[in-house]
């Protein structure tokens, strides 16, 4: 765990620079493009190279478990019911599974702990899997520490399963029914502040349910702060298997330098974790959308990360990471074709001729929903 501090390296600061200048070459009035150009000089320093080059693989990956707190009656939807989601999704009928085919994305669901039979899931999705469900973190762990250490590790070899394919930006969501509350309980104790701060509507839940909610946070918190100092004992503790998956992911995604954008407030909750393990990290990464969450907004704000969108998205899911896209496609897109001064196309991967525009960049294939094994 102590090695990647020393393992994740910062994007390339005299990459950026450049792509920063040749915006002055290119453009009048300076910074006319905004936030577009300066996503493109992101992506510039973490792809290595000016002008980028378009996104042509991405790729939505889905963590998916159960929490046990759900039984408290925290959530909207009825607990142990993550698999309808799951299905949603392996079905083409989910808000993420819809957008990936208009965006040209993939995407690939991962089984931590679904609380459902095996045999009811296609064995890609529940390969993987670390346990059935978890524990109500109110009065119990999550996991075993070594069930959580499996999950880390879980999530480190689905980053590298990306990279090796050339996966070119990950869109990272969670399935997972009561998932908000944990994700506010490592929040809470990470920026040390009370449960109320941090305790949000979740899936639509009432007041009752918001009380509810809070007193669970407010308990899980007791058992959180001792264990602040050892971050795995602390996904144990009050996290779960998607979390711990989730955080090994990040993680290891920037070790090898792959991009990710964050969905909602379990993303947000897992990524405040992995900066306390490499405090690097945060700059492979994108904040996707603002998805309302109190705890969300407290985590970016710790991480310096600041949304793309604001469009009152709380779906979960990966659908507020995939509404993102199109504007880092753009921005890559403005990059790799603007000609450089003098009418000369620059090289972006494919040759041009002068006088001609370059072909649309957007890629062929649609989306594949649910059909990719880890």
């Amino acid at each position: 765990m102590d090695d990647f501090g020393s393992l994740v390296e910062r994007p390339d600061a005299g990459i950026r620079r450049d792509s920063q200048e040749r915006w002055r070459e290119l453009l009048l009035p300076a910074g006319g493009l905004g936030k577009a150009a300066e996503l493109a000089d992101w992506l510039a320093a973490v792809q290595g190279q000016v002008p980028t080059r378009p996104i042509t693989a991405p790729r939505a990956i889905l963590f998916a478990a159960d929490h046990g707190v759900a039984a408290l009656d925290v959530s909207a939807r009825t607990a142990g019911t993550t698999s309808d989601l799951v299905r949603a999704v392996l079905d083409g009928t989910a808000p993420a599974s819809v957008l990936a085919r208009q965006y040209g994305a993939h995407v690939e669901v991962v089984d931590m702990a679904v609380d459902c039979d095996p045999a009811d899931l296609p064995e890609y999705v529940t390969a993987h899997r670390v346990r059935r469900g978890s524990g109500r973190i109110d009065i119990e762990d999550a996991l075993t520490r070594e069930e959580a250490e499996q999950a880390f590790r879980v999530g480190m070899a689905v980053a590298d399963d990306q990279a090796d394919s050339g996966t070119d930006l990950v869109l990272l969501g969670d399935l997972s029914v009561g998932g908000t509350t944990p994700a506010a309980v490592l929040i809470a104790a990470l920026c040390g502040t009370d449960a109320s701060v941090v305790t949000g509507r979740g899936s639509g839940i009432d007041d009752l349910a918001w009380m509810r909610k809070c007193a669970a946070i407010r308990d899980a918190l007791r058992r959180a702060r001792p264990v602040l100092g050892d971050q795995i004992a602390l996904l144990a503790a009050v996290g779960g298997a998607d979390f711990a998956a989730m955080t090994g992911f990040l993680l290891q995604a920037a070790v090898r330098k792959l991009p990710v954008v964050l969905d909602g407030v379990v993303s947000a909750a897992c990524a405040l974790v992995a900066q306390r393990i490499a405090f690097r990290a945060p700059d492979w990464w994108l904040a996707g959308h603002a998805s309302g969450e109190p705890g969300q907004a407290k985590a970016l704000d710790r991480i310096s990360l600041e949304p793309l969108l604001d469009q009152g998205v709380h779906f979960g899911g990966a659908t507020g990471s995939l509404l993102a896209l199109p504007l880092v496609q753009a921005a890559a897109a403005l990059s790799a074709e603007l000609p450089h001064p003098g009418g000369k196309a620059e090289e972006s991967g494919k040759p041009e001729e002068a006088g001609e525009p370059e072909a649309d960049p957007e890629p062929e294939a649609e989306a594949e929903a649910g059909t990719d094994a880890t």
